[in-house]
């Protein structure tokens, strides 16, 4: 008698796909998507990785744990608030209220009282110019270093920009400065030294210049014999010859803030002369990725008529959260950053019980380029190091900050009304892990 093949009692792709609880699963998901996992099922049958009875549970089990977005929401228990690996500044209740509203129509560049076109996103320019009364006018494109090479291409063309060499910063993945601008066609004209520039610099060679930019070295500090110019000694020596000022402030700080003293903000950069200011939107501002332009009505209106600002517009999620950030309660950012102390040492304290770990002193950082080395004096729970990647891969995902030795969950970034799963999570975790590496016994 010859025994029956098992891979003939494969589960067909047409049945599965009739089975109502595969299609009930599969309505959040395209159907590419769909046929692909019943494939991969049937394949790993057919080498017989599963038997032909277990392909449908496996295929429903996929369909139950696959996100049509792989982005995987993660807690934040480093301490640092601008982390640039996790997305950067987490939106506001308002700004994530605002990106649900205009994910579908809505009037990002039409008048509905008179049906006609209008100019995109005037809502989230009037938002930045009512927050930065210097400035005449606003233009938001996509980020921060789209910014920079959109106002260096239409205000110097192929002439020389004229930028201290203290301030030619390289930032995460290998990215220059330098680069950025000699890609748009401009002519890099560096002045002074690293450690000291002096106006006599910038005076020197103004008379060959195309612009002047000044660029806030944010995820560096160059401490000792130094100097560097004032925006408002700039300003006045590029108004005698006619030279626009641009100034790079970097991290979105809209007004000074007295927790980090040496940060620049854009309100201060306009009232000292600065022609144009450039920021990110989603450092301390804490909203949307978006690159900031604000200055006089001129430079604004000489940027939008470039062809680069078409392709490097934002859509309408980023000019709605934008707006929402700058219109709405405070951020998560403002929040973290302005922690009060005290409270984080006894939720701290509350965590360690639940979970039998040891409150530390820890100083949490702002990150993403901003505040340099400023600390920010806080606490956090010490664990066992074997932690922190059974942590990473817990859900909820929680991130926390490692030392070699130990693992630290500092609840600066973390939401109040989350400290609860956290608790749940470090307990499970803890438990599952061996005594040897600091698992419950």
């Amino acid at each position: 008698m010859v025994e029956k093949d098992s891979r003939r009692l494969i589960p067909g792709t047409d049945t599965l796909l009739s089975h109502p609880r595969i299609q009930q699963a599969a309505q959040r998901l395209s159907p590419h998507v769909v046929k692909g996992l019943i494939r991969s099922a049937q394949q790993r049958a057919r080498r017989g990785e599963l038997a032909p009875e277990e392909v449908q549970s496996e295929v429903l089990a996929q369909l139950g744990s696959l996100r049509a977005s792989s982005l995987q929401p993660v807690i934040n228990a480093t301490g640092v608030i601008v982390h640039t690996n996790l997305g950067r500044a987490p939106l506001s209740h308002s700004a994530r209220e605002a990106v649900a509203e205009a994910a579908g129509y809505v009037d990002v560049e039409m008048d509905l009282s008179t049906g006609r076109r209008s100019r995109r996103g005037a809502e989230a320019r009037r938002a930045l110019i009512e927050a930065c009364p210097h400035a005449e006018d606003a233009l938001v494109v996509n980020n921060g270093a789209a910014a920079l090479a959109l106002a260096t291409a239409a205000l110097a063309g192929t002439g020389e920009v004229v930028i201290s060499r203290g301030e030619l910063v390289e930032i995460g993945a290998g990215f220059r400065l330098p680069d950025l601008l000699a890609a748009t066609g401009a002519r890099l004209r560096e002045v002074g030294a690293t450690n000291r520039t002096h106006l006599a610099d910038y005076s020197a060679v103004a008379g060959e210049a195309a612009a002047v930019l000044k660029v806030h070295p944010s995820n560096y500090l160059i401490r000792g014999f130094t100097s560097s110019v004032p925006v408002a000694d700039l300003a006045a020596l590029c108004r005698e010859h006619g030279l626009p000022l641009i100034v790079d402030v970097g991290s979105g700080l809209l007004v000074p803030d007295p927790l980090l003293p040496d940060e620049p903000d854009l309100s201060g950069a306009l009232a000292d002369g600065a022609d144009l200011v450039i920021a990110s939107g989603d450092k301390l501002l804490g909203g949307p990725q978006a690159g900031l332009l604000l200055g006089s009505a001129s430079m604004i209106a000489a940027l939008e008529k470039h062809p680069l600002a078409r392709a490097m517009r934002v859509d309408k999620l980023t000019l709605a959260a934008l707006e929402a950030t700058l219109r709405g309660g405070q951020t998560p950012v403002q929040a973290a950053l302005h922690a009060d102390p005290e409270a984080l040492r006894s939720r701290s304290a509350d965590l360690a019980t639940k979970v039998g770990g040891q409150v530390v002193a820890h100083e949490g950082r702002v990150g993403g380029g901003g505040g340099a080395e400023v600390p920010l004096p806080g606490w956090a729970v010490q664990l066992p190091d074997s932690a922190a990647a059974a942590l990473r891969a817990a859900d909820p995902a929680i991130l926390t900050r490692t030392t070699g030795s130990v693992c630290l969950v500092d609840l600066r970034c973390v939401p109040q009304e989350q400290d609860d799963v956290v608790a749940e999570t470090i307990r499970s975790v803890l438990a599952s892990l061996p005594a040897e590496e600091g698992g419950r016994p």
